[in-house]
């Protein structure tokens, strides 16, 4: 089966205060979004032009995602790709979602 081409690090931290008798619970997670792929000016085909298409796909659903968030529909597709299952917890209310883009000068 092809695999979605992005790294994700999810890095769980708990703190637990004794005295307060408190705990708190966080999550940050750092994720390689790989990039958009055009798949016709790339030449690309057979297994690489599949995993262009995927690659596609799960940008074009964190947007969807992004957009409903936004819009506060009471529907966010959050099921439409793995990526986006994944961040549900880091997209949510109540989240802080920071993206920083890199683009070649070109």
């Amino acid at each position: 089966s092809i695999v979605q081409d992005h790294t994700l690090f999810s890095l769980y931290l708990y703190l637990l205060m004794i005295r307060q008798l408190d705990n708190t619970k966080s999550k940050l997670s750092l994720v390689d979004l790989a990039g958009s792929e055009r798949v016709n000016q790339s030449n690309a085909e057979g297994l690489r032009a599949k995993e262009a298409q995927f690659i596609n796909k799960s940008l074009s659903t964190l947007g969807n995602v992004f957009l409903s968030l936004q819009n506060k529909n009471s529907h966010v597709p959050y099921r439409d790709s793995k990526l986006t299952r994944l961040l549900q917890g880091s997209l949510g209310v109540g989240a802080r979602t920071s993206v920083i883009v890199t683009l070649p000068p070109n």
